[in-house]
């Protein structure tokens, strides 16, 4: 398959290959010096690696050598010699197993250290009360306090021994169930309840019967005599050794025979017994053992091996929720709002848990508070579809949901699942992108400065209906992704993390290094095991809760260097390895990776960086950073710059085709788009706007304008879908040429909302934009059928096989003059030897416009 474009006074013609381009790395001595990318160079010896050279062939790869951790692979598998690049990869991998040690003396894995969500944070406990913990070293009291106790902060605390303040800086409250009115406690304090189900064996069945059941059933006869009476073991080897009427106390007792001499005795004493019954000796053949080996009969120990503890009679006296509900009442009930209450050495403070999962951040007239949320099982949703097949291509359909709504208004979760998710369906993307969608307290900053990272965002609806929008996503065929934010938080305090126990160190450095550097955000401290729990079990929180089946790490030049990646880079490797990059950050990306995709193997991240860091889809265990796309930010900035400043006749080919291909050596590994939502969102124009103008105020008929705009619009799409890797974004509503910029409300728009929404009413109308939709709904359904991306990059050059045409941005249908009708596609090769390739293809080519041709047949002659 291949494309054609031209320009205005230019004809171009890139053919795209179906087989992946092999890298090779030049052997001869004058090729010194090779840019691997457009970010970062390397120098290469005259002789291949001795590594390179000695790999075992495809399929003869040992397990062995495919577990083995090498901190430089990378480099030694590219050919890259670089001293004090490779000494820092060395050195990181050495922090980082020093890191684990850390990690290790506290957790048992690194599972339970992406777990903490299970433990932190409210969590209702089977036996009538709810738990809480919150990590807030630098606090001297911890209480809750909330609707539910009359905003009391004693009423609720944390006591000392029961597990109040541990030495990490854990504060544990318990909240006990309130008995009703007439009822009486329960026989055992550690009855539990089963909060789901309203019926359970225990409304019927006593402990009492549960018991004696499992005396019935489970034990053997004679198995459970001396659970009955412990001492009888004891009191009968006593009589055994000194008889009825042994000594009483130590002077009584006499001097004892050595062991061998007391065993022969009791043999002879027993000789008369079968050999069963001496199964369980044991028996010093001479040697030295650390341990005894005991003589057993194997009957008896398969049997013993096979049987397991009786809980099942124990789960059988779990009561269900009916119970529970007539004997208790809820000591914090569904949707009662709450704080943490601290005590500092700066005084009293109140705040919104750090893992709190349903938060108000702006409550009118009243300060922020987490919700508890804990809805009845009629009420919490239940999961109807499976996650969707990771496919070998992504079209990726990036959204806010707020923004999603025709009506200028904040749509909700529900708007969103009933009217956009089919509408994403019908366009053909199989995955969406959401950002903005974890709780945020300022609705402007589209959702990058997040408060609460547990929490989706309660303007747009509660937990239930955003797992119900995943769950609808998932039945469409589509996966999810969401737009983490890691590299940084928002400074808020009441609502955010900032100073959130007193101190300025408790989850962001100190200092300069603690605030970002013109973002006014704070900055995380990644060398603490305790930030490491929060934000690792951050990511495993949304996966096990949400089903969410990929991230996209924003903008990570944030946190990887002291300078928030505001410097100018040359692309030299000593840029990446110098004092100003932060080695824990590299950590927490490797170590984030690196869980991910052990607990979720389907797990997709991808890695929004501008410096493009060496190694940020290579491996974790050959040096690299473990993701599994990285972002071309350079393809929009390319596309931008040519809309606002250089006429389309001068676009240079060879800058777009070097721009869009990045690396060849991770073309599988790229995600590109045209423009995505910082074009419309952060003060810019869109493509359309910069193309059109403001549409609204021209006519719509056929001039110049709107042919050149149209075509452009639909060249550069089809440029980018079909030159880069496998993976494709589009921005909601920039396929059909969206005529406004995004704004949200603030004080400069006077807090309106006019321009925070789509315009999805200009679709059925026939016109330009019914034209832009139908071509990019026509694009996504050629990679459907032509499996354009998962191909992987092409080659470029300038000769076509014979061919047919498959794509035409020209036709009249997509807005285009249709200078070349349908029945002229069928074309032709010709035996005329162009770029040292002996066929070649003419085709009819007006300006602006491309086309997309497939081989239709051979003929033998």
């Amino acid at each position: 398959m291949f494309i054609t474009l031209t320009a205005q006074s230019q004809c171009y013609s890139l053919q795209l290959s179906n087989n992946y381009p092999q890298f090779h790395l030049p052997n001869k001595p004058q090729f010194q010096k090779i840019k691997f990318s457009k970010k970062w160079r390397c120098s290469t010896s005259s002789k291949q690696p001795q590594q390179q050279q000695n790999q075992p062939k495809k399929g003869e790869e040992s397990s062995t050598s495919e577990k083995r951790v090498d901190p430089v692979g990378f480099l030694t598998r590219l050919g890259i010699t670089h001293k004090a690049f490779s000494q820092f990869l060395r050195e990181r991998h050495k922090a980082y197993k020093n890191r684990k040690d850390e990690i290790f003396q506290r957790f048992m894995n690194l599972k339970e250290l992406a777990s903490g969500y299970e433990l932190l944070g409210m969590h209702r406990h089977p036996q009538h009360r709810v738990d809480f913990m919150e990590w807030a070293p630098g606090a001297r009291y911890c209480a809750l306090v909330g609707d539910f106790n009359n905003w009391s902060p004693i009423e609720n605390a944390a006591r000392e021994g029961h597990l109040g303040h541990d030495d990490y800086g854990y504060w544990f409250v318990i909240l006990d169930d309130k008995l009703r009115d007439g009822e009486e406690a329960d026989d055992l304090y550690f009855q539990q309840y089963n909060y789901v189900d309203d019926y359970d064996k225990g409304d019927t069945v006593s402990i009492d019967e549960a018991f004696q059941r499992a005396n019935d059933e489970y034990w053997e006869p004679g198995e459970d005599r001396y659970l009955n009476n412990r001492y009888e073991v004891a009191s009968k080897l006593y009589e055994q050794i000194f008889g009825p009427n042994g000594p009483q106390t130590l002077e009584e007792l006499e001097e004892l025979p050595d062991a061998e001499t007391r065993y022969k005795a009791y043999r002879e004493q027993h000789k008369d017994k079968p050999p069963e019954f001496f199964r369980y000796d044991v028996i010093d053949s001479g040697k030295e053992y650390d341990i005894y080996n005991v003589v057993d009969d194997p009957i008896s120990r398969e049997k013993f091996r096979n049987k397991k503890p009786p809980l099942a009679y124990w789960f059988e006296t779990r009561k269900g929720r009916k119970a529970w509900m007539k004997k208790y009442s809820p000591c914090i009930p569904h949707g009662s709002k709450y704080r943490v209450y601290f005590n500092t050495p700066d005084g009293a403070l109140e705040r919104v848990p750090a893992w709190a999962t349903y938060v108000l951040p702006d409550v009118e007239g009243d300060q922020p508070c987490a919700v508890h949320w804990e809805p009845p099982p009629e009420s919490a949703h239940k999961w109807r579809n499976k996650q969707p097949t990771v496919p070998k291509s992504f079209r990726i359909y990036e959204c806010h949901v707020g923004i999603s709504g025709l009506e200028p208004m904040i749509t909700s979760f529900n708007d969103f699942t009933e009217k956009t998710l089919p509408f994403i369906k019908q366009l053909g993307y199989n995955a969406v992108q959401l950002f903005g969608v974890i709780e945020h307290k300022d609705y402007f900053t589209a959702g990058y400065r997040v408060t609460n990272m547990y929490a989706v965002s309660s303007r747009y609806g509660t937990p239930e209906d955003f797992k119900r929008l995943i769950d609808e996503a998932h039945g469409l065929g589509l996966l999810v992704f969401l737009d983490i934010v890691h590299s940084y938080a928002a400074a808020d305090e009441m609502v955010g993390l900032s100073h959130f126990d007193g101190t300025n160190d408790c989850y962001f450095h100190t200092g300069k290094r603690g605030q970002h550097k013109y973002w006014g955000t704070r900055m995380f401290k990644y060398g603490d095991v305790d930030v490491l729990q929060y934000l690792l079990s951050n990511l495993n929180w949304w996966v096990e809760e949400y089903q969410i089946d990929g991230f996209q790490f924003h903008s990570l030049s944030s946190m990887i260097y002291t300078h928030n990646g505001f410097a100018s880079f040359t692309g030299e490797l000593g840029e990446y390895c110098n004092q100003y990059v932060d080695r824990d950050a590299l950590m927490y990306l490797i170590m984030a990776n690196d869980i991910l995709h052990v607990l979720h193997p389907n797990i997709i991240t991808i890695a929004e960086d501008a410096t493009y860091y060496p190694g940020l889809c290579e491996p974790t265990s050959q040096g690299g950073l473990g993701f599994d796309y990285y972002v071309n930010l350079s393809a929009s900035e390319m596309w931008l710059d040519f809309l606002e400043n250089v006429p389309d006749d001068k676009w240079s080919m060879s800058k777009i085709v070097t721009t869009l291909m990045g690396s060849k050596l991770h073309a599988d590994k790229m995600l590109l788009y045209a423009e995505n939502h910082n074009q419309s969102i952060s003060g810019g124009k869109s493509f359309a706007e910069i193309l059109f103008g403001n549409i609204e105020e021209q006519s719509l008929e056929s001039t110049d304008l709107f042919l050149r705009g149209t075509s452009l619009h639909k060249l550069i799409r089809l440029i980018t879908f079909t030159i880069g890797g496998r993976a494709y974004l589009n921005f909601m509503g920039n396929e059909f040429g969206h005529p406004k910029r995004v704004e949200f409300p603030m004080a400069s728009n006077d807090f309106s909302m006019e321009s925070a929404n789509r315009r999805w009413d200009l679709l059925p109308e026939q016109g330009i934009h019914c034209d832009l939709f139908a071509f990019d709904q026509d694009m996504m359904k050629m990679d459907q059928r032509e499996r354009v991306l998962s191909r992987g990059l092409p080659n470029v050059h300038h000769v076509n096989d014979d061919s047919m045409i498959v794509l035409n941005t020209d036709e009249k249908k997509y807005g285009g003059r249709d200078i070349v009708n349908r029945e002229q596609y069928l074309q032709r090769s010709i035996r005329k030897r162009i770029d040292g390739l002996q066929d070649c293809l003419q085709v009819p080519l007006p300006s602006r416009t491309a086309q997309v041709y497939k081989l239709s047949r051979i003929l033998r002659t």
